[in-house]
């Protein structure tokens, strides 16, 4: 069965055409972790480049060199296949001796460095990602300029589609776990739980945009302070909030569905469970596979945002926070296009 994500546009849907993902090349990503290892400890720290290659499928090249079992190789999260992508792995070796992992080297994969730390790297242990990503054959360039400019005030901090696969498939996976079906592998576990809090996230984004309040501050949002996770619940409404969030000094934020009450009140809340009253099936599954209730920002602020033109083409340069969707900028300023859907590992 189809999933319906027809997810608002911030500033209406982009009649722009472009080439997205054309060429492995067009789609460069750089991880940063935001601290550098130690250079001692019981955990190896590889960071390499691959090229079109899987990152689950380099991890457990790393294993069979290391000879360990694929879950002792951890890494802070997937990247896109379909890209150049530069990313680090970790492996628990103890001891003095660090095994040789040169073989990994070959036409895709080349290694940047090796160190040690004293901590493995965990899912989510990451900064943020620098992206530049090259639109081909832009069909009005004026035009995806001054998209480029609108989205300099942000743009909906979608999950992206593929973490839902296709047609929406996990979403249906999800509710059929959550209805009993037995699933043994814990990635595929995992996914499907992932899948179904994201796409109830997405659906309060689009509600919110739909009735043109994604830059309204309503009484009970729960909002959170930029660059910081320290969150605050509104008790009234307040003009003094509404330009704290027109300056980027506050966010507003949505519900990443578990066990608990909603961190929002008031107008926030009854609006929230409204977008939401139809999702029982999903609430209640999350909740009872031990989720609790979390907030994420809804809205999210690409940052040093650049566009450079080279002919009909443009390159488009961004970094975004950890968890934050590169698919979720372009989708507001060209069509979107099938190879959306399998921008996926």
């Amino acid at each position: 069965m189809s999933i319906e994500m027809n997810w608002a546009y911030l500033y209406g849907a982009p009649t722009i055409t472009a080439q997205f993902k054309s060429e492995v090349e067009d789609f460069v990503v750089v991880e940063n972790l935001g601290f550098q290892p130690t250079g001692e400890g019981e955990h190896v720290f590889i960071r390499l480049q691959k090229r079109d290659e899987n990152t689950q499928y380099i991890a457990k090249e790393i294993a069979k060199i290391a000879g360990l079992p694929a879950k002792m190789v951890t890494y802070a999260g997937l990247k896109d296949r379909r890209g150049i992508t530069e990313q680090t792995f970790s492996v628990h070796i103890p001891g003095l001796i660090t095994p040789d992992f040169s073989a990994l080297n070959n036409d895709n994969v080349t290694i940047l460095d090796i160190t040690r730390h004293n901590r493995k790297l965990k899912t989510g242990a990451l900064a943020g990602n620098a992206f530049s990503i090259r639109l081909r054959d832009v069909s009005d360039m004026a035009q995806l300029l001054q998209r480029v400019e609108q989205i300099k005030q942000g743009v909906p901090n979608y999950f992206g589609q593929q973490r839902f696969g296709f047609s929406g498939g996990n979403i249906s996976a999800a509710k059929s776990m959550f209805a009993g079906r037995k699933i043994k592998d814990r990635f595929k576990r995992s996914m499907y739980l992932s899948a179904a809090r994201s796409y109830l996230f997405n659906r309060v984004i689009s509600a919110r945009i739909e009735q043109n309040l994604a830059f309204t501050v309503l009484p009970g949002d729960c909002c959170g302070l930029v660059g910081s996770r320290s969150y605050f619940t509104t008790e009234q409404a307040d003009p003094s909030l509404s330009q704290r969030l027109a300056e980027h000094n506050i966010q507003l934020t949505g519900p990443l569905w578990g066990k608990g009450e909603l961190a929002a009140n008031l107008e926030a809340e009854a609006f929230e469970q409204a977008v939401l009253e139809n999702e029982q099936e999903l609430k209640q599954g999350l909740e009872d596979n031990g989720l609790r209730q979390e907030r994420r920002a809804l809205f999210m602020l690409p940052d040093q945002l650049q566009v450079a033109v080279e002919g009909n083409d443009a390159v488009i340069s961004f970094y975004l926070p950890s968890g934050c969707y590169a698919t979720s900028v372009i989708r507001e300023l060209i069509e979107e296009q099938e190879s959306y859907a399998n921008t996926s590992e």
